[in-house]
């Protein structure tokens, strides 16, 4: 399923290169592999299709301007009225055989019963959809085994090393080097630490994220001087294949961290580019003296980030496009992925040529980017986002800044402008090391429970940042401590929290893969996740208010039978559905998460011909049961 949104876009992107120019043999080569992988153009490579291919995707026709502008004024109308015979086809086909994922309103639950159970098993084999991935900050997660020495002969001053035990302290500005002093300050984590640690990890999460492991001065070496090579600090390239088979060998996947908006002032490109106006490399900067004192273009106007000039080809080329670029390099290497980031900065239409050049170089290979924005377009350009605004609104509704019926709906809409599976992939932003951690953001632990119970049960892939499980405290300033790994223990309540959020996800198939439908509410934020069997059936009922709330609910599932009993994963408190609806009293501050309860006898034996469930007979088939599907099998 996931490759079949990759391959429609490639398909669509060959249908304009053919209306202006032929592509060259490695265009073909994977023109025709993304072909080959889609049902469309497996049974149709018509005009049509690839109209289609490229409105499901959401592709604009500036994204290939260059292509489009030798194609002469009669082809240009040729394609101009070919979209509007599109669009006519397209709504007709909505209206006659609605595919719900597929023309951007999200839910599965139009489409007949097999198109159901068929998403669904593609969603279940998707790595990237509705995962919990745990985020490290390589330098503060393991206690290194080097000396106090050692440690003192890789970062020599004006870098600084520290205990383990020793906090993050106040950040001043160091003149010689226009670094801050908290990112010259390395408390000594590397990969081999990382390595010792994966099982904790795969207890905690499905995916490992790490921040940038590429060469560079700094500590969160967001400042990358070689792109190509491993930092010294954090060890080897054999060091990073031992990680990659440790990650692979638990079932895990791993994504790295891809800085591609700016680069380090110590790497040797911008060096090169700015002692010699001759050098390939000057290109690949904004250097001049428009740009003041320091001569080029910086990030945010500090010293020691410079911004590529991404326009250039040959850059891009250098960066991710050609088969000996750094995503290719890392991908082929074992990564199974990038997190991008500033994303919004790279701009849509490079993001999207990123994410082709990913998928290229390897198959179901993942790009997110960091959006702190509404999602809408930016979920178009990669394969998901690192979702602020999901984070944002989980935020607005534990706190009371904003309803919860308005937070549902607003996430349902954001489902129809983007579609369920960019949802699903897109990360759920709630604590990272740019903003408060949870524990300091929610230092009431009923509110913090609220707001991290419903980023597991909202639709998106969870992101944890390390130490959050354990109550680790942080402003925006001081969020980047050294783990505290004493503080792992039984009697941490966050900890048992988090370890019960993840366990229930991993559990309850609904709440990574399920489609997402809003429930109408006067006080709670209410919803239902739901898959093609109605046994996985997740009802939440969250209220954000300091007082109980009784309602009664409509539950808009055809397929919900009466009396059929549900339970709360963490309370064990009771409910029963009643002519389609469900009455519950929610404490304050609470968020239930009722599943479907095995329930023997009549409750149960009324689904025997129902699709799903614990009781269905085995002989129920999806198509005539499921859906849209009344009379296609009778």
């Amino acid at each position: 399923m996931a490759m079949r949104g990759i391959a429609v876009v490639g398909l669509a992107w060959l249908f304009f290169r053919l209306a202006s120019a032929e592509l060259d043999p490695s265009e073909q080569v994977g023109a025709k592999a993304l072909a080959d992988d889609d049902e469309c153009a497996a049974g149709d490579l018509s005009e049509q299709c690839s109209l289609t291919a490229l409105q499901l995707r959401g592709v604009k026709q500036q994204h290939h301007k260059d292509a489009v502008a030798t194609v002469s004024e009669e082809k240009q109308r040729e394609i101009a009225e070919a979209w509007a015979a599109h669009r006519a086809w397209q709504k007709e086909r909505r209206e006659k055989e609605p595919t719900g994922h597929w023309f951007g309103g999200g839910r599965v639950d139009s489409l007949n019963g097999q198109d159901q159970v068929d998403i669904m098993t593609a969603r279940d084999k998707d790595w990237q959809i509705g995962p919990v991935v745990y985020q490290v900050y390589v330098d503060r997660f393991v206690p290194p085994k080097k000396s106090m020495e050692e440690l003192r002969e890789l970062h020599p001053p004006p870098q600084t090393v520290h205990p383990w035990s020793e906090g993050v302290t106040k950040n001043h500005q160091l003149n010689s080097t226009k670094y801050w002093s908290g990112e010259l300050s390395f408390w000594g984590g590397d990969l081999q630490g990382v390595i010792s640690q994966l099982d904790y990890i795969k207890s905690m999460g499905d995916v490992l994220y790490l921040q940038p492991i590429f060469e560079a001065y700094s500590n969160h070496k967001y400042d990358t001087s070689d792109y190509m090579n491993i930092d010294p600090a954090y060890g080897t390239i054999e060091d990073f294949d031992e990680l990659v088979k440790g990650v692979h060998d638990r079932g895990m996947h791993l994504v790295l961290d891809g800085v591609f908006n700016h680069v380090g002032v110590k790497s040797k490109l911008f060096q090169e580019a700015m002692s010699n106006p001759d050098s390939p490399a000057r290109h690949w900067f904004f250097i001049g003296e428009e740009y003041g004192a320091l001569g080029y273009k910086a990030w945010q106007g500090g010293g020691t980030l410079a911004e590529w000039r991404l326009e250039d080809n040959n850059l891009r080329n250098y960066l991710w496009k050609n088969s000996t670029s750094v995503v290719a390099k890392w991908l082929k290497r074992g990564a199974d992925g990038f997190r991008l980031d500033v994303g919004t900065e790279i701009g849509r239409e490079f993001l999207w040529d990123l994410t082709k050049a990913a998928h290229r170089h390897k198959y179901s290979s993942l790009v997110v980017g960091e959006v702190s924005a509404y999602p809408r377009w930016w979920t178009e350009a990669m394969d998901g986002v690192l979702s602020f605004w999901m984070g944002w609104v989980i935020s607005g509704v534990a706190t009371g800044q904003m309803g919860g019926i308005f937070a549902g709906l607003q996430i349902e809409q954001l489902i129809e402008d983007s579609s369920m599976e960019q949802v699903l992939r897109s990360w759920i932003i709630v604590s990272n090391h740019d903003i408060d951690r949870l524990a300091t953001k929610y230092p009431d632990p009923a509110v913090r429970r609220f707001a991290q119970t419903l980023q597991f049960v909202l639709p998106g892939a969870v992101c944890i940042y390390y130490g959050d499980e354990l109550g680790m405290p942080g402003d925006k300033d001081r969020n980047r401590e050294p783990m505290k790994w004493g503080w792992m223990n039984e009697t941490n309540e966050q900890f048992n929290v988090t370890r019960t959020l993840v366990n229930m996800r991993r559990y309850h198939r609904a709440l990574r893969i399920g489609d997402f439908t809003v429930m109408r509410s006067f006080s709670l934020l209410a919803f239902m996740r739901r898959t093609d069997r109605i046994a996985d059936m997740i009802i939440v009922l969250a209220n954000p208010l300091p007082k109980p709330i009784q309602e009664q609910l409509v539950v808009p599932e055809e397929d919900l039978l009466e009396y059929t009993l549900f339970r709360d994963t963490f309370s064990g408190a009771e409910a029963r559905i009643h002519g389609g609806t469900i009455e519950a009293k929610i404490p304050p501050r609470t968020v239930r998460v009722f599943h479907m309860v095995d329930e023997k006898g009549p409750s149960g034996e009324q689904y025997k011909r129902i699709y799903g469930h614990f009781d269905t007979f085995p002989s129920v088939n999806p198509l005539g049961s499921l859906g849209n599907s009344v009379g296609e099998i009778v």
